[in-house]
């Protein structure tokens, strides 16, 4: 994979601005956290170099002034919304979320349920939480959200949410996954410290729409095809091309909620000391890309990525076609469409040659592609796994790394014993048998040796995979994508 991004650099001058956007409000800043504060993939996924943690490690800087808050919508609880890159709810991710930031020294103060309006479910999570000793507020959903102003900068607005209580000059807000309400905490918390006679500020630190890159560029697109299910829009910041004369990306919400900010800092300081929503932000990512061209290409691969995510989410029935049809516009935006992917069209090709087939395709570093196809012994995307693996470490294609005679008992126990339809072996059994048959094959621990180096190569199956293979793919950090077909 490519590197286009400076990780090191961005952890440098990110603090630094964050340091210095705290003292501006006179030493109490609330920090809206857009995306992911650890387990980003998607910006290491668009900017390759970023590392996963790396918002996580900058932010440790100034942990000993720093306290995190929690926010989950109660719609999010009362449909039991999914994280889809780690398949669990958003109300287990709280608590998973806790848990990770405290064994990193974090103090976790409070989780506040955003969006209530008498959910059963959020009763029943608030309980749960204070069972637990996690301190937890409610924030009503206010009638006319975000356009009626009046109405929000009021006691019977922001003035009726629960005032949450705060220690630290620095108060991180962050959530499972975006449209849960931490804008609305931030705002509501300005509100209720300036009724205390506390003075405090808001910033956003929002990775993406990078504000600082083109409205068409692909990092800005493949943030689109992100947030597809939520409808966000790319767009000019209006407020900051008045102020400014100058161009610079914001999303819809933002652009929305701005004279809700506006008319909050006005009744607080008299005046606002932001000028548009770009102003509010803090992301300095734009400035720590490296390599435009790596950026671009792998951008690119994420939008078809997120598009094929769609289309098995639309065959799985989890979601419906409108998703699907605003990433497909977002291919002419980017001027792509799925046979700019060389691994879908390998993969096909291999299964016409096949007569139909379940085959798999992977591009690596080289630009090398290598099919493979389903067989008795095999399931398309463990022998790729085996075929790949040979091709790196230089192994002869003829070669089995596993006998056949190791391979079939197997089967027997997946079937007789474990009571299984599929006798094929998926890729997390041939890494275990790779592992055992390494201690006295050679090849074999050649074959696992060379398994780093399929880290950002792009893979395509034509059918979908199960829940097994996926798993052990995004762990070797393989960029995945599926035709929506069954086996």
């Amino acid at each position: 994979m490519k590197v286009g991004f400076d990780n090191d650099k961005y952890i440098r001058i990110q603090s630094e601005h964050i340091k210095e956007r705290i003292a501006q409000f006179g030493n109490k800043l609330y920090l809206e956290l857009g995306g992911k504060l650890f387990d980003d993939f998607h910006a290491s996924r668009v900017l390759p170099g970023f590392k996963p943690d790396s918002k996580l490690r900058m932010l440790e800087q100034l942990r000993d002034s720093s306290e995190i808050v929690i926010v989950i919508s109660a719609a999010d609880i009362e449909k039991n919304k999914v994280r889809q890159d780690l398949g669990i709810t958003y109300d287990e991710d709280v608590l998973r979320l806790r848990g990770e930031f405290q064994k990193r020294g974090f103090l976790v103060s409070s989780v506040v349920i955003t969006h209530y309006s008498g959910q059963k479910s959020a009763d029943a999570y608030r309980q749960r939480l204070e069972r637990l000793g996690i301190t937890t507020y409610y924030h009503y959903t206010i009638e006319g959200y975000p356009h009626n102003v009046e109405l929000i900068d009021s006691d019977e607005g922001y003035g009726k949410n629960d005032y949450v209580v705060t220690s630290r000059p620095l108060v991180i807000i962050t959530a499972p996954g975006p449209g849960s309400g931490k804008m609305a905490v931030c705002l509501s918390q300005l509100y209720n410290e300036h009724r205390r006679g506390n003075e405090a500020g808001y910033a956003k630190f929002e990775t993406f729409p990078v504000w600082s890159l083109p409205l068409k560029h692909p990092v800005n697109i493949a943030y689109e095809a992100a947030t597809a299910d939520l409808n966000d829009i790319n767009m000019i910041d209006p407020f900051h091309l008045e102020a400014y004369g100058k161009t610079a990306i914001n999303y819809n919400r933002d652009i929305e909620i701005f004279p809700v900010l506006d008319a909050l800092f006005e009744g607080i300081y008299g005046h606002n000391p932001y000028k548009s929503p770009t102003d509010m932000g803090v992301n300095m990512v734009g400035f720590c890309i490296s390599d435009d061209e790596a950026c671009c290409e792998a951008s690119k691969q994420e939008i078809i990525r997120r598009y094929y995510s769609a289309l098995n989410d639309l065959a799985s029935g989890k979601s419906n076609d409108n998703e699907v049809n605003k990433i497909a516009l977002l291919f002419k935006q980017a001027g792509i469409n799925t046979a700019y992917r060389k691994a879908t069209v390998a993969a096909r090709e291999r299964q016409e040659q096949s007569l139909g087939k379940a085959t798999s395709a992977i591009e690596l570093a080289d630009g090398t592609v290598i099919t493979a196809e389903q067989s008795d012994l095999l399931g398309p995307s463990a022998a790729l796994l085996l075929n790949a693996t040979k091709h790196l470490a230089g192994i002869d294609h003829s070669v089995k790394l596993i006998p056949q005679e190791f391979i079939e008992p197997i089967q027997h126990t997946k079937i007789n014993y474990l009571r299984g339809k599929n006798p094929r072996l998926h890729t997390d059994e041939v890494l275990i048998a790779l592992s055992v048959l390494s201690q006295r094959v050679e090849n074999c621990r050649r074959a696992l040796e060379v398994l780093p180096q399929l880290e950002g190569c792009q893979m395509h199956s034509t059918v979908m995979l199960s829940e097994i293979d996926r798993k052990i793919f995004k762990k070797l950090g393989v960029g995945l994508t599926c035709d929506p077909a069954k086996k």
